[in-house]
């Protein structure tokens, strides 16, 4: 962009600019109670405490089934088909819910991005004109010199 001592001023760019979205609020008002649910628990499977816990749920009921009196054993070794059984069905629910959940944070990352991309292209707009300014001012700069060289 070149301009000959008229830029636009700031404000005048400012106006002429769509305000910038709130990206997360937008988000979060879009999603349904459901989307909501998906996030929540992708979020939460995705943490090292549902790690711990899934390994501490099975290595007790492992142990249990191993070391327990025999009459207080309810899955027993080596086949453990109950823990197995529960096992699927866990894995079963979470995959599908959590393969939804990071669908929907792709989307809102799509949205992020598309808004940094807007953000940029403002600070760019606003970069030239600050940089058309401070020609304008050098050229007025220069002929003020000129003709004071001149007197």
């Amino acid at each position: 962009m070149e301009y000959k001592h008229n830029p636009p001023t700031l404000l005048e760019l400012r106006q002429n600019q769509p305000r910038i979205k709130n990206v997360r609020h937008e988000a979060r008002i879009d999603f349904s109670l459901l989307e909501h649910f998906a996030l929540s628990v992708t979020r939460m499977v995705g943490t090292m405490g549902f790690f711990f816990l899934l390994t501490l749920w099975t290595l007790g009921w492992l142990a249990w089934n191993l070391y327990a009196p025999v009459a207080l054993r309810f899955d027993p070794a080596p086949a453990f088909v109950i823990w197995l059984f529960a096992s699927n069905i866990l894995q079963l629910i979470l995959l599908p819910l959590v393969m939804v959940g990071q669908n929907i944070e792709g989307k809102f990352a799509e949205r992020r991005a598309e808004a940094d991309f807007e953000i940029n292209k403002k600070a760019e707009r606003e970069v030239e004109v600050v940089i058309a300014h401070l020609e304008n001012q050098n050229e007025l700069l220069l002929e003020l010199a000129r003709k004071i060289d001149r007197k």
